[in-house]
């Protein structure tokens, strides 16, 4: 049992862990809009997007003309 939660959980976590809290809370915000009438769908890939650019920026080290 415990073999298969560390599973699910580097599976979903991973190495970064701010960008899985992230979507959480982007899911929250957009339960919350949702439920106060709010047309919300368009929260979750703003938010992807912007966590997927911080990751990518983090990973290469921060340098705005790195190179692939």
């Amino acid at each position: 049992m415990t073999r298969a939660v560390l599973a699910v959980w580097d599976f979903v976590v991973g190495d970064d862990w701010p960008s899985a809290v992230g979507v959480v809370i982007a899911i929250g915000v957009t339960a919350l809009l949702q439920s106060g009438g709010v047309a919300a769908w368009w929260l979750i890939p703003l938010v992807v997007v912007a966590l997927l650019a911080r990751s990518v920026l983090r990973a290469g080290g921060g340098r705005a003309g790195a190179r692939w």
